[in-house]
């Protein structure tokens, strides 16, 4: 039953060529790029050579995920929101695979360019809509544990997966777009000079603004730790990296508005003890370290905090009328993908009854911080099986409870899977 639904579905949002097309790219593994990639490619590519590889990238990148999307319950593909956003990614893939048989001539360019902005616009509210189709599931269906560990896994990967398909096409718009800024001194979104210091403050001021309307009041800042680093010219600087500062930002945002509301809520008579905030940098790792007294989290409630839909506060309307604080569930498991991305991290420690301590890790040398892509094969069908995550991202030490393992050999990249016939066998392990 579940096979069938899946392909009624994929024909109708598909046609035939694109059905061929879909399973051409979903053949190969994306092609993880470097922070230092990414760089050396914004300093001296032409926007020709951008062209050219993301015209081929882009399809691998949405046909893999468009794949693994037909590994989850049938149910689930039945519920009004995925079924909204089936059809973006449908059409999506549809208006960017026309361009790998075409040349890189100035109106193929900018129709590309535009094309690019129309998928970014069109696909602005994935993550809400994903959310609304999973709680659509929820309440309508009794979801076993094996199913819902299915879905948490799945929701690891396809949020990966977006990420770095918007960082590719922001990438390229900001580059190449007819009006971009030419003298900016970043490389599209990545900044070879992010002022940690000064993203921190920008993420805090505006999560104490959101904590102020919702408590009137806000807990402050102490932030101490290695604020500036000598360069080599013997001077003091602030301390920077190469980095997308909207990356780091989004994870210091949620942190804070965490910390802020946890803070409020266990000193609602008392002073507020400020949120503190280390910052250090090494060889290998800038750490951001965000400690606050909001009382801490029990040990049995905090292998849930990276569980999407799990909020230890009360979920707001999806469509509220004002910007919430908490409630979703989303903050901490996106943070931690957006830390992961380029091969970070994000952990927690919390010593109940006291506070809590959020650490960030970011990678210092760019050659290191190499994107971390889910790929679709034999492996991640696997896993709608088993729920226990194995080697199928593009670092294959990589597992999602662990992290990347730095004796773990190198990436796979664009290489043909012959075994994808085993994903027929996985679609029948979910019922309706």
């Amino acid at each position: 039953m579940h096979l069938t639904i899946v392909t009624r579905n994929l024909n109708k949002l598909l046609d035939m060529k694109s059905m061929k097309l879909l399973d051409h790219y979903a053949q190969f593994n994306p092609s993880p790029l470097s922070v230092k990639q990414f760089m050396e490619f914004g300093k001296t590519a032409t926007e020709a050579e951008s062209f050219s590889f993301l015209s081929k990238e882009i399809p691998v990148r949405l046909s893999n995920i468009m794949k693994e999307i037909n590994l989850l319950p049938g149910n689930l593909l039945q519920m009004p929101s995925i079924l909204i956003l089936q059809d973006w990614y449908a059409k999506s893939f549809r208006d960017l695979s026309i361009f790998e048989s075409r040349a890189p001539n100035p109106d193929t360019l900018e129709e590309f360019c535009l094309t690019l902005k129309t998928v970014q616009t069109r696909h602005t509210n994935v993550v809400q809509t994903m959310a609304q189709g999973v709680l659509e599931l929820k309440e309508s269906h009794s979801v076993d544990n094996q199913t819902d560990m299915a879905i948490q896994y799945f929701l690891d990967r396809f949020y990966m997966s977006r990420i770095s398909i918007r960082t590719l096409m922001n990438q390229h718009v900001l580059l190449f777009e007819q009006d971009a800024d030419r003298n900016s001194r970043r490389i599209g979104i990545i900044d070879p000079a992010c002022k940690v210091r000064s993203v921190i403050m920008e993420a805090f001021t505006n999560a104490a603004f959101l904590c102020e309307e919702y408590y009137s009041q806000a807990p402050d800042i102490q932030i101490k730790g290695q604020l500036k680093v000598i360069n080599e010219n013997g001077k003091k600087i602030p301390l920077s990296l190469v980095y997308p500062p909207p990356h780091l930002y989004h994870i210091m945002f949620e942190l804070f508005k965490n910390s802020m509301r946890a803070t409020v809520e266990n000193h609602k008579i008392s002073e507020l003890p400020p949120v503190e905030v280390l910052i250090a940098k090494g060889d290998h790792d800038v750490s951001i370290r965000i400690s606050d007294q909001g009382g801490g989290i029990p040990r049995h409630i905090t292998d849930h905090l990276f569980h999407y839909l799990f909020s230890t506060a009360p979920r707001p309307s999806m469509t509220p009328n004002k910007a919430p604080l908490a409630g979703y569930g989303y903050g901490l498991p996106l943070s931690r993908l957006y830390a992961r991305y380029f091969h970070g991290d994000l952990i927690l420690n919390s010593y109940d009854g006291y506070g809590t301590d959020a650490v960030v890790y970011l990678k210092t040398q760019t050659q290191e911080a190499t994107e971390l892509l889910p790929i679709f094969n034999k492996t991640s069908t696997r896993q709608y099986k088993s729920a226990v995550p194995t080697a199928d991202w593009t670092d294959p030490s990589f597992c999602v409870n662990r992290g990347p393992n730095p004796r773990g050999s190198g990436r796979n990249r664009n290489s043909q899977d012959t075994e994808q016939n085993q994903t027929k066998r996985k679609l029948s392990n979910f019922g309706e």
